[in-house]
């Protein structure tokens, strides 16, 4: 579990694999990134990052990721902002009778 204070550096470079995959059964990009875990607030920049994929293909890339960890302060603000927006989901209204 992550808590608000900072156990290292606030800005690490690590190595990465980019998953790229446009095919019918999937059409995603998934980054890994090895030997560091991001939480709430931490912003990854991926270095010379594949910028797409032609259809009907799957492709791993390896790169190197620069991981900016947030301070304490960002980290409440975007636990917060995530609670917020989830609250969102939660407004419904049910009225009587049939949608039109």
């Amino acid at each position: 579990m992550m808590t608000g204070w900072q156990s290292g550096p606030r800005v690490v470079e690590v190595p990465c694999t980019v998953d790229i995959e446009n095919t019918p059964e999937s059409v995603h990009a998934y980054v890994e990134l090895d030997g560091v875990e991001v939480g709430p607030g931490d912003q990854v920049i991926v270095h010379d990052a594949p910028a797409d994929a032609p259809f009907g293909t799957q492709h791993f890339y390896y790169r190197r990721a620069t991981v900016v960890r947030a301070t304490a302060v960002e980290r409440l603000k975007a636990r917060l902002a995530g609670y917020l927006e989830l609250t969102e989901l939660y407004e419904v209204g049910f009225s009587e009778g049939r949608a039109q």
